[in-house]
């Protein structure tokens, strides 16, 4: 009964129409990806007009996503930020 219920709520929160976002051209059902599977700072990037980095898709993949979790660990403890990042793979991710 729980799955049919949150089924049921998914489907009209996605059939509710899209969402407004500051950027028309984002939001929708991509935004809504990029929220639940990539958490809101992803979700408000995407919404800004920056792409999901390639990096951010691969901690989908099963047993591969622990590799990039501790590069992405390791990133941060090395007091990278997103300048860093930006200069590194370019300002259409961050």
């Amino acid at each position: 009964m729980k799955k049919v219920m949150v089924m049921w709520l998914v489907g009209a929160m996605l059939l509710a129409g899209p969402a407004l976002a500051v950027n028309p051209q984002r939001g929708g059902i991509m935004g809504f990806i990029a929220g639940c599977c990539f958490g809101v700072r992803a979700a408000g990037a995407y919404n800004d007009g920056k792409e999901i980095h390639w990096r951010e898709w691969v901690m989908l993949v099963p047993y591969v996503n622990i590799v990039f979790a501790i590069w992405n660990g390791v990133d941060g403890a090395n007091g990278t930020d997103t300048k860093d990042l930006a200069a590194r793979y370019g300002a259409a991710y961050y």
